[in-house]
């Protein structure tokens, strides 16, 4: 698979390693101090990841009930094993590319003796937290702006964590019509996925709402034969309780089944916060 690459340091604490649709924003540090060279090493690491992905796309491009020939490769595995413990038939293991990257990417600086990691995919988020360290990640009600409403907040009660974003304006399709579905769970592969299923269902039947096939949207998406959402017009306080309603109802299923923490759900300025979400979300502005 061809590609360019680059690793540039884009502040201090930061290494950014591009590759096509890929974009990494590593940090990396032991107890305070910054590993930029680390980092820089992981960076490299990570174009390795995405080539082996790259072999593993037909597999990987197929919804989960029609692979039967598993690939070799662990990653590829890894994707496979959190869309599938997810539950949805159309979603193929590509829901969880970004979070699976990131986690390894993650891994690796772990592995190495960081105290605290952050890899930043594009939205999709791996932290890695040593004994006394901590995180704050913001959270954003539209995956299109950088503006930031309000904080998840994580320490090292657990050493692995993942918090991923996914919505309409987003670098994958949805079927849904959410602004940002934010999603925590113990690892980004599975928030990955889980926050893809999440936006899926914020959905609604509404004369509002268009939607295309896939496929007339980009002719190599893995979405092929599913309708995906490209445009929503003003719609009813009551279509949108719905949608985000139905929402919230997938995040809480999951939640049940231990897949994730939890979940905070946006339509524009209307928003839902699940109850397993509500002890780590900080600077909340209202409530939908």
């Amino acid at each position: 698979m061809p590609y360019e690459q680059s690793i540039a340091s884009i502040d201090s604490e930061s290494v950014l390693a591009e590759c096509g649709p890929m974009r990494l924003v590593i940090r990396a540090w032991n107890k305070k101090q910054p590993q930029i060279m680390l980092a820089r090493r992981a960076a490299e690491e990570s174009f390795s990841y995405l080539e082996r992905i790259a072999r593993c796309r037909m597999i990987l491009s197929r919804p989960i009930p029609e692979i039967t020939d598993l690939p070799k490769d662990e990653l590829a595995l890894g994707m496979i094993a959190s869309t599938r413990a997810i539950g949805d038939e159309d979603l193929t293991p590509m829901a969880a590319v970004a979070g699976t990257i990131a986690d390894a990417v993650a891994n690796w600086l772990f592995e190495r003796e960081a105290t605290r990691v952050i890899v930043d995919n594009g939205g999709d988020i791996a932290v890695r937290l040593a004994e006394g360290e901590t995180v704050t990640v913001g959270v954003r009600p539209q995956v299109t702006s950088p503006s930031v409403s309000q904080v998840i907040h994580l320490d090292s009660g657990r050493s692995t964590w993942g918090v991923t974003t996914s919505g309409m304006g987003g670098r994958s399709f949805t079927r849904g019509i959410a602004s940002a579905v934010t999603v925590l769970a113990a690892d980004a592969s599975t928030a990955d996925a889980a926050a893809t299923a999440v936006a899926n269902a914020c959905f609604v039947e509404d004369k509002g709402i268009i939607q295309l096939p896939a496929e007339n949207m980009d002719p190599n998406s893995d979405l092929a034969g599913i309708n995906v959402t490209t445009e929503v017009a003003p719609l009813s306080a009551e279509s949108i309780r719905i949608a985000v309603g139905n929402a919230r109802h997938k995040a809480e299923n999951l939640f049940q089944k231990g897949l994730i923490i939890g979940a905070f759900i946006a339509f524009g300025s209307a928003y839902t916060i699940t109850d397993g979400l509500k002890s780590y979300i900080r600077q909340t502005i209202g409530k939908y």
